[in-house]
């Protein structure tokens, strides 16, 4: 048998008897979000052993190889996707001063009823006050930024921001009763 098929079959029984194990160690090592899933992972590092199995001097320590591979595809991940933990925390910290913009008592603490409601809320407002809202308080665009690119008086831009606040505060406090 060449060193190819050799190592191809060693890699494809591998893969066969150890593919659940490896769903949990990626598991234990990311926390899966829509663009990091464990499957992919082990599937993007299984399509790169297969390819290159024939430039591969004979894998005699198949889990160590393909453990090893998993765990660099795992930082190159978090290295590479380091900026959108960044992005989600900073929309969270955004949605928690918008909640607290709205809300008009010092008891009313922000809490995850609260974030799922006040999405909700900014999902179901209008087009171009949802666009304002999150243009506004989530992109960090200023009105006259928006006023430019759009062609939409700052002064219109402003009320419809007012308006989409008005609307949230009243989803929140009829929630809150």
């Amino acid at each position: 048998m060449n060193q190819k098929s050799e190592n191809n079959k060693k890699l494809k029984d591998f893969f066969g008897e150890e593919y659940q194990s490896l769903k949990v160690y990626v598991n234990s090592r990311i926390k899966a979000t829509a663009s990091r899933d464990a499957e992919d992972i082990i599937q993007d590092v299984a399509l790169k052993l297969f390819a290159g199995a024939d430039r591969y001097s004979p894998i005699n320590n198949v889990a160590g190889f393909v453990y090893n591979s998993i765990k660099n595809k795992i930082i190159d991940i978090m290295r590479s996707k380091k900026h959108n933990y960044d992005y989600e925390e900073s929309a969270e910290a955004k949605l928690q001063e918008l909640a607290e913009m709205v809300s008009d008592s010092p008891d009313n603490l922000y809490t995850e009823e609260m974030s799922s409601i006040l999405k909700k809320a900014i999902i179901n407002l209008k087009p171009e006050y949802r666009d304002i809202i999150i243009a506004i308080d989530f992109e960090g665009y200023s009105y006259k930024e928006i006023s430019q690119e759009t062609g939409i008086p700052q002064g219109t831009l402003m009320s419809r921001r007012h308006r989409a606040i008005g609307i949230l505060y009243k989803e929140i406090e009829l929630k809150k009763q």
